[in-house]
């Protein structure tokens, strides 16, 4: 009998704020599952600096799997998602990243990051990140194993399942707000446009802080208890629904789900894996153009980069 592999998965889910984690999560452990059946993940939070039990975990395993979200930064040491310390740096070697993207529009990585995420990351794997920006931003510190795949979220938005998305608008709408980065006026005027087109307005919240927040901003909402349980009960269930907020991962999971939606840019994420992979997304404040998605009938055609995410997975076949 050979040796079990044993490998090590960064939950992105835990001890976060933000629900759109667990959906990432959810497309990371079904292509995990596919990919490496056989194998014993451990987990591990990668929103909490490790403890001596975590990084022990870590090292044993062949390699850690990071994915998703915004882990990678140009200043690990400060507001950086992932946390890591100066002793990860030193011991932990073996990790792979899953569709990882950078934080924000950021400078030039300093000299500690580009230290940190040299020593951290794998260099005898092939790395996924989630789009060009920070494919170039791992190149810039000289990790050259990188392939752009788009974040595994995105990877069964096959053409088959586009084609078979609706093209026209929907009686009813669920929308999203980000507290993360307001913009009181263009958030109220997004919600009077869709008052405007959609019988009712249903509001699902990714973080704890977006529900008083809307409700500030616009009254006669339909409010989703705040799970993701909710919000899928709610896609499965209503025959006659898009998605249009500006929460990228709300989006992405209707998409997964067969809904018609438009993902509002609020930051580099929406922005720039629309322009990679053809994700449909519009400008905060071009309502003209979010208007005319609305109203008229369009074709949703993503185009995560299969080939790519082959080369990526082939590694571990």
């Amino acid at each position: 009998m050979t040796k079990m592999q044993q490998i090590t998965i960064l939950d992105t889910a835990t001890a976060s704020t933000n629900l759109g984690d667990q959906i990432i999560m959810d497309a990371v452990r079904l292509e995990l599952s596919e990919l490496l059946p056989d194998a014993f993940a451990h987990t591990v939070a990668s929103h909490e600096y490790m403890g001596a039990k975590s990084r022990g975990l870590v090292r044993k395993s062949e390699f850690a799997i990071a994915s998703g979200t915004n882990l990678l930064s140009s200043r690990m040491w400060f507001r950086a998602p992932w946390k890591l310390s100066l002793r990860d740096g030193l011991l932990v070697h073996n990790v792979v990243l899953m569709g990882c993207g950078w934080y924000q529009y950021q400078r030039r990585p300093d000299p500690y990051s580009s230290w940190l995420l040299r020593s951290v990351l794998s260099g005898s794997h092939l790395h996924a990140v989630r789009d060009s920006y920070s494919m170039a931003n791992l190149s810039k510190i000289g990790i050259t194993n990188v392939v752009n795949t788009s974040c595994p979220t995105l990877w069964r938005l096959t053409p088959e399942h586009c084609a078979a998305l609706p093209k026209t608008k929907a009686k009813e709408v669920v929308t999203t707000v980000n507290t993360y980065i307001k913009d009181r006026d263009a958030d109220r005027r997004m919600l009077e446009l869709l008052s405007k087109h959609y019988d009712k307005v249903h509001l699902w919240v990714q973080t704890g802080t977006d529900w008083d927040y809307a409700q500030n901003l616009h009254p006669g909402l339909t409010m989703l208890a705040p799970s993701l349980k909710a919000f899928d009960d709610l896609l499965e269930s209503h025959p006659s629904l898009d998605y249009i907020g500006n929460r990228l991962h709300g989006g992405i999971r209707s998409l997964q789900m067969g809904r018609r939606a438009v993902i509002i840019e609020v930051d580099n994420r929406a922005a720039e894996m629309g322009r990679d992979f053809d994700l449909p997304t519009v400008g905060r404040t071009d309502f003209e153009k979010l208007k005319n998605l609305i109203t008229n009938p369009f074709s949703i055609a993503v185009h995560p980069p299969l080939e790519r995410i082959a080369k990526w997975k082939g590694q571990f076949r």
